[in-house]
């Protein structure tokens, strides 16, 4: 995938970090293999274009948007709205059982364990498990803790930052534990903090140089990676 504008598409803020999950999701996945997939905390419906993109049915859901209006307008763009249903879903609590060859997410857990409840958190990966159809795959990205510095500038200047229950990298494999197997990478440390797209471009590319070789995993704020039922 080198397209910058449909990547721009798909992962929408903060591309160049979060893309790396993208890329890496596209080694990991034999799509000859997938007939379909669930998007999870759709919005604006990005993960659910890339599927529909390769030509699989995608259930592309949110728990509290109607993300038919979030989403629609983006999927028309690319002319791929026979692929895509759209559904109000609860990560938590997934009507779904050993269905999806492949279910994917980006920056959802954090706010689903508001009020520092780890146990839905845990629970929205097995209900993960129980939809994906035995030997389909999880695609995950997801922000972490990090580092202190991350903690207080999240609870200065963003309107959530004191309230979504942000993973550990170690809650984050306690989570994956109910998978049969799992890849799990970090990435990301001045990314975030850049005020403008254009900003976290450059940091991110100061990642990519310095910052993601020398930082400790626990100060990175992106996990992503694969795991498998």
């Amino acid at each position: 995938m080198t397209d910058r504008e449909l990547v721009q598409k798909i992962i929408q803020w903060d591309v160049k970090t979060w893309s790396k999950a993208l890329f890496f999701w596209e080694k990991k996945v034999d799509w000859n293999q997938v007939e379909n997939g669930l998007e999870l905390g759709g919005r604006e419906g990005g993960l659910s274009l890339w599927m529909a993109l390769k030509g699989k049915k995608v259930v592309c859901s949110d728990y509290v948007l109607d993300v038919k209006g979030t989403a629609e307008k983006l999927h028309k763009v690319y002319k791929v709205t026979e692929y895509i249903d759209y559904e109000n879903i609860d990560a938590s609590n997934i009507p779904y059982e050993n269905h999806f060859d492949v279910i994917v997410f980006k920056s959802i857990i954090g706010g689903i364990g508001r009020g520092d409840n780890f146990e839905i958190q845990k629970k929205v990966f097995r209900e993960i498990h129980k939809a994906l159809k035995p030997g389909g795959k999880l695609l995950f990205a997801e922000n972490l803790v990090a580092s202190p510095l991350h903690k207080r500038l999240r609870k200065k200047y963003t309107d959530w930052g004191n309230t979504w229950r942000y993973l550990t990298v170690d809650e984050m494999k306690e989570c994956l534990g109910v998978f049969s197997n799992y890849e799990l990478k970090t990435t990301g440390f001045l990314g975030t903090l850049g005020r403008s797209e254009g900003q976290r471009k450059f940091l991110a590319l100061m990642d990519q140089l310095f910052w993601n070789h020398v930082s400790p995993k626990r100060w990175k704020y992106i996990a992503y990676g694969v795991a498998i039922k």
